[in-house]
């Protein structure tokens, strides 16, 4: 081998050699991550990505089909609660006469409402009715779906616009098919709805017997004058010139308020205008 040759084969072996270096320097070096790196391949197969992520998918979300379902309805549930507070009871119900089905989306969305309270104040009445004779006849004015009727023992006049159930009877809470003097306890649970609500209560007069009570449990801001509700004062005071006296007022709950009147014996029908207190509808914001 030559000189020149030899010298030649030490260049190319220098210059192999640290090709070599410097390719192992490019793979000992840590990548720079991409954006795509950061990023989980597949949910299905980083189940820890699938538990932070809310966006996932799984069994216990609802799919956006069902978010859109749940949102339409509550849009109708809106709506419809709206018509109910802002419309003679006349007028409802004629409405739902023309579509019942809108009902039972009212009653879906209510019962919903209903379920995020800590108590429900049809469970105080109904604690309160079994404390007492199961022989009293009671007049249940907006009854929904009538579980009033199916928790006790007496005899319940379901009243509301729909009948939903073969027990339900189908009217304007203000003119009832009820004979006069024939109920013991009127009891109207959050169905104070519409513009001509004292018309519901001169009906229960109508239909209580003497010495008979009538129960109201109200939405708590419906009655309080700091934030645009009626004075609860005023409203005892129009409902005693009906001819009844206040037995007892329950405000210990934060959500609804419990009124207890009794029909004074031998109380005559009131001629004289009443100045019937304003209560402002009860209005849910869009969630």
């Amino acid at each position: 081998m030559t000189k020149g040759a030899a010298k030649m084969n030490g260049k190319e072996k220098y210059r192999r050699g640290k090709r070599r270096r410097s390719s192992q320097k490019k793979e000992d070096a840590p990548k720079e991550k991409t954006v795509k790196d950061l990023l989980p391949s597949s949910p299905s197969k980083n189940p820890k990505w699938r538990k932070k992520c809310k966006y996932a998918p799984g069994p216990n979300r609802p799919s956006l089909l069902e978010k859109l379902r749940l949102r339409l309805s509550g849009g109708h549930f809106r709506m419809l609660n709206e018509k109910l507070y802002t419309c003679s009871g006349n007028e409802a119900f004629h409405f739902f006469k023309k579509e019942p089905e809108l009902f039972d989306v009212y009653h879906a969305g209510y019962q919903e409402q209903m379920s995020r309270w800590p108590e429900q104040p049809i469970n105080i009445i109904i604690k309160w009715l079994k404390s007492r004779s199961s022989s009293l006849v009671v007049a249940d004015f907006g009854c929904g779906n009538a579980s009033l009727a199916r928790t006790i023992e007496n005899k319940v006049f379901s009243i509301d616009l729909v009948s939903t159930d073969p027990s339900v009877i189908a009217c304007d809470m203000s003119n009832t098919p009820l004979e006069s003097k024939s109920v013991d306890v009127a009891v109207f649970c959050l169905s104070l709805m519409g513009i001509n609500y004292h018309s519901y209560l001169k009906e229960a007069n109508r239909v209580l017997k003497p010495c008979g009570w009538l129960l109201i449990a109200e939405v708590r801001s419906r009655f309080d004058p700091n934030n645009g509700g009626a004075d609860p004062d005023k409203f005892s005071e129009a409902v005693k010139q009906l001819g009844f006296t206040l037995s007892s007022k329950d405000v210990t709950n934060k959500m609804f308020v419990l009124f207890y009147f009794k029909k004074r014996e031998g109380a005559a029908s009131m001629h004289k205008a009443i100045d019937w207190p304003e209560l402002k509808p009860c209005l849910y914001k869009r969630r």
